[in-house]
C-alpha cells in the first residue's frame, strides 16, 4: 500500500482518540457532583476549565508559534501523553473542586497541541481537497467529544474512573499512531525563526479576517449547545414525566451525529464552495436556535430527539469549512500560528456562552434560554455577507 494513503485515516483515528480527553468530564459529571459532593453548577465550571486551559494552550503555542517551528507530530505525542495524564488525575479520592478544575485545566491546554496541531498536519498533506480532509478530521474530533458519553453508557456495570482510563488509554494510542506513522507533510514551510507577534500579522488579510469572524460566530454556539445536550434532555423528561430517555446514549447521538455533517458538507463544498456551505450550515443552525423553546412543549419524543439530532449536525457541519478558509488564507509559514490564535480566541467565546447558559439555568427555569445562542450565527453571517 502506498504510504501516503493511510496518512489521513490514521490521522482521524489519532484524533479521534486524543479527543476523546475534552469530554471526558462530564461523560462521567453525574458521578463527579455525588463522588467529590460538587453543586450542579459544577457541569458549567468543569466545562469552561477546559477551555479555559485549550485557551491558554493555544494562545502560548500560537505566541510562540510551535506549530510552525517543530515537528508537528511531536508536538502532538508530547500533548497526546502529557493530557492523558492530566485526565487520569481526576481519578484521585482527594480531589476537591479546586483540584478536579486544575486538572480538566491542564487537560485542555495540552488539548491546544492535539486539535489545531492535527489540522496543521492535516493541511501539510493536503493542499488540494483541504475542506474534505478537515471535514474527517474535525467529524473525528466532533466523535471523540461525544465518545465519553457512550463509554459510560457500555460501561455502567463498571466504575466511572473506568471512563477516564479509557480515554487517557485512547490518547495514548492516538499520539503514538501519529508520531509513528505521520512524518512531516509535504507542504510544510518550517518556520525557524520565533515572532511573538506573528500571531498578530494574520489578521491583516482581509479575507483571513472573514473566516476568522465566522468560525467565532459558529464558535459561541457549538460548545455551549454540547455542554447543554444533557440537561436538554433532562429538561424535556421533567417537562413530559412519561418521557424514558436514556440520556448518555441519546447524548452521544445527538453529539456524534455531528461528525457525519462535517464528512458530508466537506463533499458538498467541493461541489458548491466552501463558503457557500459555511454560510448556509451557520444559517440553519441559528435558526434551530431561535425555535428551539417551541419544541419542549412538544409531546413527541420523537419530534423533539429528532430536532436536537438535526441541531447537532447543522451546530458543527461548518466548523471544518471555516478552518479551511482560515488555513487557505494564512501564510504557509504561519499556517499552524493562524489556525491555532483563531482556536485561541473562538474557544475563549466559548467560555462566555457556556457560563451564561450556566447563569440562566441558574436563575430561570425559562427554555428560552438557548434563543441567546443565535447571536453568535447572526454576528458570524453578518461577517461574512460583509466581505462579499
Amino acid at each position: 500500500m502506498n504510504p501516503s494513503k493511510i496518512i489521513l485515516p490514521v490521522i482521524v483515528v489519532s484524533q479521534f482518540c486524543c479527543t476523546s480527553l475534552w469530554f471526558a468530564g462530564n461523560g462521567v459529571m453525574p458521578n463527579l457532583v455525588s463522588s467529590f459532593g460538587l453543586t450542579e453548577s459544577a457541569v458549567g465550571h468543569l466545562t469552561s476549565a477546559v477551555q479555559f486551559g485549550f485557551i491558554m494552550g493555544t494562545l502560548v503555542f500560537a505566541i510562540l508559534s510551535i506549530a510552525d517551528r517543530f515537528s508537528p507530530s511531536k508536538v502532538f505525542l508530547c500533548c497526546a501523553l502529557l493530557g492523558a495524564l492530566f485526565n487520569l488525575g481526576v481519578i484521585w479520592e482527594g480531589n476537591s473542586l479546586m483540584s478536579l478544575l486544575a486538572f480538566r485545566f491542564s487537560t485542555g491546554f495540552f488539548l491546544a497541541g492535539i486539535y489545531p496541531v492535527g489540522m496543521k498536519i492535516a493541511a501539510d498533506y493536503f493542499e488540494k481537497g483541504l475542506g474534505k480532509s478537515l471535514g474527517f478530521l474535525v467529524g473525528a474530533l466532533v466523535v471523540g467529544t461525544a465518545f465519553p458519553h457512550l463509554l459510560k453508557e457500555v460501561t455502567h456495570t463498571l466504575s466511572w474512573a473506568s471512563v477516564l482510563v479509557g480515554t487517557s488509554s485512547l490518547a495514548v494510542l492516538g499520539g503514538v499512531l501519529m508520531v509513528s506513522l505521520v512524518p512531516d507533510g509535504p507542504f510544510r514551510k518550517p518556520n525557524q525563526k520565533l515572532h511573538l507577534s506573528a500571531f498578530l500579522k494574520v489578521f491583516q488579510n482581509g479575507k483571513f479576517r472573514s473566516a476568522a469572524f465566522g468560525y467565532f460566530g459558529h464558535m459561541w454556539e457549538l460548545y455551549a449547545f454540547w455542554a447543554f445536550v444533557p440537561l436538554m434532555l433532562k429538561t424535556y423528561s421533567i417537562i413530559h414525566p412519561a418521557t424514558t430517555f436514556n440520556i448518555p446514549l441519546l447524548s452521544f447521538f445527538i453529539i456524534a451525529i455531528g461528525g457525519l455533517a462535517c464528512v458530508l458538507g466537506g463533499y458538498l463544498a467541493q461541489a458548491l464552495g466552501t463558503k457557500k456551505v459555511a454560510f448556509v450550515a451557520l444559517l440553519l443552525s441559528g435558526i434551530c436556535c431561535l425555535v428551539s423553546p417551541l419544541l419542549f412543549a412538544q409531546t413527541s419524543e420523537s419530534a423533539f430527539i429528532a430536532f436536537l439530532l438535526y441541531w447537532g449536525m447543522v451546530v458543527i457541519a461548518d466548523s471544518p469549512l471555516f478552518s479551511t478558509l482560515v488555513a487557505q488564507n494564512a501564510l504557509p509559514e504561519l499556517k499552524g500560528t493562524a489556525l491555532t490564535i483563531v482556536n485561541c480566541i473562538g474557544f475563549a467565546i466559548t467560555i462566555v456562552s457556556i457560563q451564561l447558559l450556566n447563569a440562566l439555568n441558574t436563575f430561570t427555569i425559562s427554555n428560552k434560554m438557548y434563543m441567546v445562542l443565535a447571536l453568535g450565527p447572526f454576528l458570524g453571517l453578518l461577517a461574512l455577507v460583509r466581505k462579499r
